[in-house]
């Protein structure tokens, strides 16, 4: 941050791009994560363009086809009501993609504010702070949520407020140790010796810094959120039929295992895929971000 501010306002989008520049470079030397990107960018397009792709109605129920082969017309065959399986694998992502980004989205954002605020301010509040978030963790993360489904019944919100609970102390206690890290740091002096004022060290000086782990953690979350949505619908503790996705697919694969294995494989095969995709994608931003994991070093 003071060298941001001494090269001025005038070389910082040159400063910008060559950073940019630099973390493609170091990106694409890793191809397991330039993989991830690719299954990571096909997962999201599949999500996104999934009106555009589908075949059929997935929730529409056809009397005559029911258990069908794949083929031509039903490329991934049909479910015990006669719905089109490969439409409602394409349409079933968009399930996982939300709840992974609402969930992941409002616990990073809860957790960093709580992290910076148990960092950075008086000892007293981050002990209270500390308290709360190893009460939350010492939860057994399965008994949560069936307690908390128990209570509010299950659903898509009831899914999404068991993730972000559970999933808010682990960014709350990254940010409050790098917080602590750097709020002892010589330029922290030199900023505070210069009248700064609390907001603004946090702002401009702490948040960036944080933020860079925080991504790679949140990348590398996201497919266990979407196991959790897949397990809980699975189960039937989560998204209710006839909404079409990947768990609820599952478990219609599971019942006909013996006649139709290829709902299994059209539920399973994109969870594999988005797994792979975060997972290689989140170790290749680690490789980058730390310079101790570099190869070029």
């Amino acid at each position: 941050m003071v060298i941001m501010d001494a090269i001025g306002p005038e070389h910082s989008d040159a400063f910008h791009i060559g950073t940019f520049r630099t973390f493609l470079k170091q990106f694409r030397k890793n191809r397991l994560g330039v993989l991830g990107a690719l299954l990571v960018a096909l997962v999201f397009a599949s999500a996104i363009f999934a009106p555009l792709i589908v075949t059929h109605d997935p929730t529409r129920i056809m009397i005559g086809p029911r258990l069908a082969v794949p083929s031509l017309d039903f490329l991934l065959g049909t479910d015990q009501l006669g719905r089109d399986t490969f439409s409602r694998t394409i349409m079933g992502g968009r399930i996982p993609l939300f709840v992974a980004f609402v969930s992941l989205g409002s616990s990073l954002a809860v957790g960093l504010v709580l992290g910076l605020i148990a960092g950075f301010g008086p000892r007293w509040l981050d002990n209270l702070l500390v308290l709360v978030f190893d009460t939350i963790r010492s939860f057994p993360s399965i008994i949560f949520a069936l307690a908390i489904i128990a209570l509010l019944g299950p659903s898509l919100t009831s899914v999404i407020l068991v993730i972000s609970i559970t999933s808010m102390p682990i960014y709350a206690r990254v940010v409050r140790t790098q917080t602590e890290a750097l709020r002892s740091s010589e330029y922290i002096a030199a900023e505070r010796s210069m009248g700064a004022g609390t907001t603004r060290i946090l702002a401009v000086h702490i948040l960036p810094n944080v933020l860079g782990p925080l991504l790679i953690l949140v990348s590398m979350d996201v497919p266990a959120v979407i196991a959790v949505e897949a397990g809980l619908s699975f189960l039937g503790m989560g998204v209710r039929p006839p909404t079409p996705d990947w768990g609820v697919i599952l478990n219609d694969g599971y019942n006909f295992i013996d006649r139709t294995p290829w709902l299994i494989l059209a539920g399973g095969i994109p969870i594999v895929l988005a797994t792979l995709g975060f997972t290689f994608l989140g170790e290749a931003l680690r490789d980058v971000f730390d310079p101790k994991l570099r190869k070029d070093l």
